[in-house]
């Protein structure tokens, strides 16, 4: 009788800690979400010093070719492609924390000029962030176009 009550004690402590944990997870969530936000914001605006604050210096981004991205690289493409990006807007699809990381996916679409013609990227992507000294930076952003 004594281990039941035990084990029953033990389940409502976890229990207890569910809520706070999904309070938690829900602000997680949110500020990343504000921060991929600011990305498209960012990019349309070709401001590669917001970029360089959201990014983990061990970036590593998958391009929609499939070439593999450092975060200087990708900040070098950005900045050499000046304002030929008009405007980037996702859909989120899922947003998921675990603890401190944050995983979301979702799709995109870029318009924009680029020598002198209109071109409409639209794909899928996912970010993976990370909780590091206090600030969510971004540490792996993968991108899939999707082919019409």
């Amino acid at each position: 009788m004594p281990q039941r009550i035990w084990m029953v004690a033990v389940i409502c402590c976890l229990a207890a800690n569910i809520p706070a944990q999904d309070k938690n997870d829900g602000a997680a969530q949110s500020k990343v979400l504000a921060l991929e936000s600011i990305w498209n914001m960012a990019e349309e605006k070709g401001d590669v010093r917001a970029l360089d604050m959201i990014f983990d210096d061990s970036l590593l981004y998958i391009d929609e070719d499939g070439s593999l991205l450092s975060k200087s690289q990708f900040l070098a493409r950005v900045k050499a492609s000046g304002t030929g990006v008009q405007a980037i807007t996702t859909q989120s699809i899922g947003v998921h924390a675990y603890g401190e990381t944050v995983v979301v996916a979702g799709t995109y679409r870029v318009k924009g000029m680029e020598k002198g013609k209109a071109y409409l990227h639209e794909g899928r992507f996912m970010d993976t962030w990370v909780l590091r000294r206090g600030t969510w930076v971004c540490v792996v952003a993968q991108s899939t176009p999707v082919l019409h």
